[in-house]
């Protein structure tokens, strides 16, 4: 992520829209399990809610400056964090109830990593279990956000069907004007 990215995702600002609208449009009424994985928390805002909701949550990070700092501010709690390629994950196969991914997908630099990615979360998922979450639909500030970053953006009509292809059912996808969120079970 970019400089203003960064300063954006640790705001004030952004803790509240996440508490306040994305947390509860991507997760009011799912029931993720006691073990849940979050994909790419970046610095932890979404760590700090799902933390109080499951028994035990596990972070992978790639970025290893964002990950030692919110291993360094969670350590003795629930929460655990890995600092690793999600597309290539070290953990092992149906060891979780549920996983998250949070505005996230668009800074996977492709389409196949992204597909990737969607395929090792289908394989760390037990079978059954929930994988939800939310990503950015195409606007103007959300382009000059990125500029000198990462943006592949994630098309939501075309998402059932790559979820489908990684091994996912009961796909679900909505849209509004700025973020579409998806559900999914591991087949």
């Amino acid at each position: 992520m970019n400089f203003a990215h960064r300063c954006l995702c640790k705001s004030n600002r952004w803790r509240h829209r996440v508490a306040t609208h994305i947390f509860p449009w991507t997760l009011d009424g799912v029931d993720l399990g006691s073990s849940v994985l979050e994909i790419g928390p970046g610095p932890g805002v979404t760590t700090d809610l799902l933390r109080g909701r499951v028994t035990r949550l596990t972070c992978v990070e790639i970025d290893r400056k964002l990950a030692e700092a919110l291993a360094q501010r969670t350590a003795g709690s629930n929460v655990h964090v890995i600092c690793e390629d999600a597309t290539a994950m070290s953990l092992a196969a149906t060891s979780f109830d549920g996983a998250v991914s949070f505005m996230m997908l668009h800074h996977v630099p492709s389409k196949v990593l992204q597909d990737r990615l969607l395929r090792e979360v289908a394989r760390v998922l037990r079978p059954g279990a929930v994988f939800a979450g939310v990503d950015s639909v195409y606007s103007t500030p959300l382009r000059l956000l990125h500029l000198f970053d990462t943006m592949v953006l994630v098309d939501p009509y075309g998402f059932p069907d790559r979820l489908t292809a990684a091994g996912f059912t009961d796909v679900c996808v909505e849209v509004d004007q700025h973020a579409f969120r998806f559900f999914a079970r591991r087949g």
